[in-house]
């Protein structure tokens, strides 16, 4: 007998969330270890909150929806909140019941600056790889570090003179007509002119600078994210972002290294890179933290810091190869999560965003290892 299209509403409906998702999907295991690192951070939690007043959206959703973002690529907060009220696999990660009201999309950026001032990404990275299970999938003697650059979210129009910076005006229109065209900025035309971070500056974005990555790559505003993976498994043990310069890479990895050098103790680390950081300078503050630099030889017309006595050993070979793997770590990070040109202004919410998209990562990753 064929069964009748019209459907009539029910008084009543018993729907259990947890037998909705399959026994087998990833987001399983995702989310218990989210819950994991989300408990250990609990006391910090607590002290952004203060105790009085109307109780706030819990921190734990939030940011459980906001790796929703990520996994799913939506591109927006309020897609992200329309998603919530009827996608019933995402009531399931971020902890809301059938029938409990989605908050609204400002919510995140209210309570975005909160977040920024406990550092809740990086301790949220550092939960996650503290757990146990976890643990045991991380290396701690072989790593390799390297940097990207972020697109800034801000126009090269707003690349001006230093001494127009507190003019927020559009810049003129320099088109046949001399008039400005209605609801967009005038043309620019920037030919002739100079333009370096040392005399003109973003009045969108005052912490992006001019950037070129190559001689034959035109310049943007920009940031840049530095990783240090490890090399059994390809997770991201750090990361930072900072300011564009000529030595940025260099010194953010300095700092990374010190991280794992002071926690392996009097145990020696490797640590592989590529072309651009055979510097003297990196190599011997690489030696003086107790870490063998495994870095790629740089010979074009000039001398390597790097000799035999590094690379004949097989380690280096080894640690040549599966440094390349961390391209994989910016590839899904700039495409997958949003990051090629951060939607973010200023160098915390950058940093910000880089650090969770890198945490995001390394969930991604952890239901097949974990599995094998």
């Amino acid at each position: 007998m064929r069964g009748s299209a019209e459907k009539s509403g029910t008084l009543f409906s018993y729907v259990d969330l947890e037998s909705r998702i399959p026994a087998k999907h990833p987001l399983r295991t995702i989310r218990a270890i989210v819950n994991e690192a989300l408990a250990a951070l609990d006391g910090d939690f607590g002290q952004l909150y203060s105790e009085i007043g109307r109780p706030s959206i819990p921190p734990e959703h939030l940011l459980r929806a906001m790796l929703l973002q990520i996994f799913y690529a939506l591109r927006s907060e309020r897609l992200l909140v329309e998603r919530l009220d009827f996608d019933l696999s995402f009531r399931w990660f971020v902890g809301l019941g059938i029938d409990d009201r989605v908050w609204d999309a400002s919510t995140f950026s209210k309570n975005r600056d909160r977040l920024l001032d406990g550092d809740v990404a990086m301790r949220f990275l550092a939960a996650i790889l503290d757990r146990p299970k976890v643990k045991r999938l991380v290396s701690t003697e072989h790593f390799s570090v390297d940097g990207t650059l972020i697109e800034a979210w801000a126009s090269m129009k707003s690349f001006r003179r230093r001494a127009e910076e507190g003019s927020r005006e559009p810049p003129a229109d320099v088109g046949s007509t001399g008039k400005q065209p209605d609801g967009r900025n005038g043309e620019v035309d920037f030919h002739g002119e100079k333009r370096s971070n040392a005399t003109h500056a973003s009045t969108t974005d005052p912490d992006a600078m001019l950037y070129r990555k190559s001689p034959g790559a035109g310049a943007m505003l920009c940031y840049m994210g530095h990783v240090l993976m490890e090399n059994r498994n390809g997770l991201v043990v750090d990361v930072e972002a900072t300011r564009v310069s000529g030595h940025a890479e260099r010194m953010a990895a300095v700092e990374m290294v010190k991280g794992v050098t002071s926690a392996s103790g009097t145990r020696r680390v490797t640590v592989g890179a590529d072309r651009g950081f055979d510097a003297r300078d990196f190599v011997e503050d690489m030696r003086e933290l107790g870490a063998t630099p495994h870095v790629a030889q740089n010979t074009s017309g000039r001398r390597s810091s790097i000799d035999g006595r590094t690379t004949r050993h097989p380690g280096y070979a080894i640690s040549i190869r599966v440094r390349k793997r961390i391209e994989e770590v910016f590839g899904w990070v700039k495409a997958a999560a949003g990051q090629r040109k951060t939607k973010f202004r200023g160098l915390p919410k950058v940093r910000f965003a880089f650090t969770f998209a890198v945490a995001a990562y390394n969930l991604i990753r952890l239901p097949k290892l974990l599995a094998e």
